[in-house]
């Protein structure tokens, strides 16, 4: 009798649907993680630029000014996940947005004067939880800080 080597179907079936679970538990808590992950670099810049802001107003006496090249407080530059916008310069107000783009749209943070801790998280995409009132950046779906 000849002996036959292989798979059978029913084998290979088996490992498809094994592969297929394990895939669709990985991607979604990967692609979580690139998200996060890019919401850091929004965050790092704009807390870097709240530091800078703040040092521009004590060698100015002012907030105007800041956000150009020349100033201490430079804006920060564009990346392929946000853009930054400074608005609102004044004597003693400003306001520094980061605007997600690309895979990041939805999500917007905000540094200014008027929280007390100068952060808040203005918009989040839909399945992401924005608390109200939002006083921090948001880094999570729940809504954690």
């Amino acid at each position: 009798m000849k002996a036959n080597s292989g798979f059978t179907l029913i084998e290979v079936m088996i490992v498809i649907v094994i592969i297929s679970i394990l895939a669709a538990i990985a991607v979604p808590n990967y692609i979580e993680y690139l998200t996060k992950g890019r919401i850091t670099e929004a965050v790092s810049a704009l807390s870097s630029m709240q530091v800078r802001m703040q040092q521009h107003f004590l060698d100015e006496r002012t907030y105007v000014g800041a956000c150009t090249a020349s100033s201490v407080a430079p804006l920060p530059a564009n990346t392929s996940n946000f853009t930054f916008a400074c608005s609102g310069l004044g004597a003693a107000a400003y306001q520094v947005d980061a605007t997600g783009q690309g895979s990041m749209a939805g999500f917007q943070y905000r540094i200014n004067m008027l929280t007390a801790s100068g952060k808040s998280t203005v918009a989040l995409p839909s399945g992401w939880t924005l608390p109200a009132p939002s006083t921090c950046f948001v880094l999570n779906k729940a809504g954690g800080c």
